[in-house]
């Protein structure tokens, strides 16, 4: 199996020092490829929160290589993931960390074909929120709602995306959309028509000191099949909390952020997330649901032009390997600066007129 002779990685030599870039042992032959594995030469990389989350705290074992997002071309495939790509296509993924690298092997049941008219930037957007979002809204020990398609008939119910134009929660906005269901999202007022063009059918700012009354209002309307928390950490939490328990329905919560304290959830509200016994490590949390994503809907979808690109790429100045610190701080600012850590983000970068009055971005690299 041909491929490529060298490999570079950021890598994480401790917690709360910058990564550094050097060579990376290559995952070149069969026997590293696995039998699912393809291995995919990045065009771009994608920045996650998670990422300056990670670089600064204690991982227990060094040197280390962080990142989850990546697009590329297919250089080498495995047996089995030889059926679904071949050498030369052009790809999108997630991998549980160890994406920035020039070179990452991905596991085939997490990566999609391109669009033929899509870049990478704009692919390289879907991966670790696509996976989340279809998580936690279809994952039988989550929310367990039935699975999106093209044309899939309205359930007459209803789902409610807490952050709905967050990374993760643009995406939940539209899988579940997508899978029929009437979506309510809360998000910050200048962010309503984002979300509504994500498909969302209702929209309430998440700072109305009301907030939890009116939403659960909008939810007794009718059947609601549950809420999902896509962002804001425990403050999210407590409101949507706040909201299930203040509607006549009994109902189902889920969390991206987990819900430690099970004993101060309001009683009738049922929160759905693993114990320790059922809990699954990633990659493996993701597979189940890749009917969703990676091996249905998603890549469908986009090849149809029946899923927007959400949020918009923004692209740091540094390319390769080199932009991918940058690239975390920036994530850093934007993560501790709110709205003005945005338009730091955008000041500080040459195409930030693709971000600009739009606070929900997702900070990419692209190779030189």
């Amino acid at each position: 199996m041909a491929a490529p002779i060298t490999n570079r990685a950021v890598w994480q030599d401790a917690a709360g020092v910058p990564g550094v870039v050097r060579a990376s042992p290559l995952p070149g032959t069969d026997a590293e490829l696995g039998d699912r594995k393809v291995l995919v030469k990045v065009h771009a990389w994608a920045v996650n929160p998670c990422d300056h989350m990670l670089q600064d705290r204690e991982l227990g074992k060094y040197p280390a290589i962080l990142g989850c997002d990546v697009a590329g071309t297919v250089s080498a495939a495995a047996a089995a993931a030889s059926s679904r790509f071949r050498v030369g296509d052009r790809v999108f993924g997630v991998a549980a960390n160890n994406g920035f690298q020039d070179y990452v092997a991905l596991e085939d049941r997490l990566a999609a074909h391109i669009p033929g008219d899509m870049s990478f930037r704009d692919a390289v957007v879907f991966g670790l929120a696509g996976a989340t979002a279809a998580m936690f809204l279809f994952g039988d020990g989550y929310l367990g709602l039935d699975l999106p398609g093209l044309g899939a008939p309205r359930k007459g119910k209803s789902v409610l995306v807490w952050g709905g134009s967050s990374a993760v929660g643009g995406n939940a906005v539209q899988l579940a959309a997508a899978a029929g269901y009437d979506v309510v999202a809360t998000c910050s007022r200048k962010n309503f028509d984002y979300v509504r063009r994500l498909g969302a059918v209702q929209v309430f700012d998440y700072k109305d000191a009301d907030v939890a009354g009116k939403v659960a209002g909008e939810l007794d309307k009718g059947d609601c099949a549950g809420i999902f928390v896509a962002a804001g950490s425990r403050d999210g939490n407590v409101a949507a909390c706040r909201i299930a328990a203040a509607s006549k329905q009994g109902l189902k919560l889920a969390s991206s952020g987990f819900i430690g304290n099970l004993g101060d959830v309001p009683a009738g509200v049922d929160v759905r997330q693993p114990t320790a016994a059922t809990f699954k490590p990633f990659p493996d949390a993701w597979f189940e649901t890749t009917p969703a994503t990676f091996e249905g809907y998603l890549p469908e979808a986009l090849s149809r032009g029946a899923y927007k690109v959400a949020p918009p790429p923004l692209v740091v100045n540094r390319r390769g390997l080199d932009g991918i610190q940058e690239a975390v701080n920036f994530m850093r600012v934007v993560s501790g600066g709110g709205l003005d850590g945005i338009k730091e983000a955008v000041d500080r970068t040459s195409e930030g007129g693709r971000g600009d009055g739009i606070s929900p971005v997702k900070l990419v690299v692209e190779r030189p």
